[in-house]
């Protein structure tokens, strides 16, 4: 979330939301000022986030929609902060992906995506049930393709290896 550098005040969005803990994390960054939208293919995830998120929704600084990281719900660029973790395995077109954030991002605003290690992930058992894995120099290049500036952060802190990919729109 860092790597995204949300803005007090800013508008912020999670896309492929799954159980919101990356929703409470943008709320709490925006403050009062700002707005955060949420964005799940999942209608169960919604629902959930829903009722979860209540208060937040009823006071404006939350808003949920049902969509997909191909086809995100906002207009030409109106985002200074996006969020997707765990989300890239799941998409077939990663160019509309790369397009997307390129269109909705604010001149300087950021995408931080969070992904798994794709070394260590084509070992977890998952992977044969339609996860569609991809190397780094793909990601970063599909990105860099639709005129975003990237950055790769690598850990490994005793966890699975994680990177966070950071395409910024230049200014």
């Amino acid at each position: 979330m860092a790597a995204a550098q949300v803005p007090a005040g800013g508008v912020a969005a999670d896309i492929g939301f799954g159980g919101g803990a990356g929703l409470r994390l943008l709320v709490d960054a925006v403050g009062t000022g700002g707005t955060v939208h949420g964005v799940e293919v999942s209608r169960d995830m919604l629902d959930r986030a829903r009722r979860q998120f209540g208060r937040d929704i009823d006071s404006g600084r939350l808003r949920l929609a049902h969509g997909s990281l191909t086809a995100l719900p906002f207009g030409d660029a109106t985002l200074d902060a996006a969020i997707t973790v765990n989300t890239v395995y799941f998409v077939d077109d990663l160019d509309a992906v790369s397009a997307e954030f390129a269109r909705t991002l604010r001149p300087g605003g950021r995408a931080a995506i969070g992904v798994g290690d794709p070394e260590v992930m084509r070992r977890l058992p998952m992977t044969p049930y339609g996860f569609r894995l991809r190397s780094m120099d793909d990601i970063v290049a599909k990105l860099e393709r639709a005129g975003l500036t990237v950055a790769v952060q690598s850990r490994a802190d005793g966890r699975l290896p994680r990177h966070t990919i950071t395409a910024q729109r230049p200014a």
